[in-house]
């Protein structure tokens, strides 16, 4: 059962001119690399690192899933 829907509302994008996102762009990254700046450079690091074992962790999570999913696949 398909049902096609149309919007009533516009995205945003489609209300806000191309001028006023890419002047909040690039607020937004001049924002991040004055806080980078106040930041130590290995509390960057850390954070990047710590960041990588989290995805990696998600990585094991849909690893183990997707093995879970196999294995009954098979039993049928």
């Amino acid at each position: 059962m398909t049902e096609q829907t149309s919007r009533k509302t516009p995205f945003p994008g489609d209300r806000i001119p191309e001028d006023v996102r890419e002047h909040m762009r690039t607020a937004r990254d001049e924002m991040r690399k004055s806080v980078e700046g106040l930041l130590p450079p290995e509390f960057l690091e850390h954070r990047r690192a710590a960041r990588k074992q989290m995805l990696l962790a998600v990585r094991g999570l849909l690893d183990h899933a997707l093995e879970h999913i196999d294995e009954h696949s098979k039993k049928a």
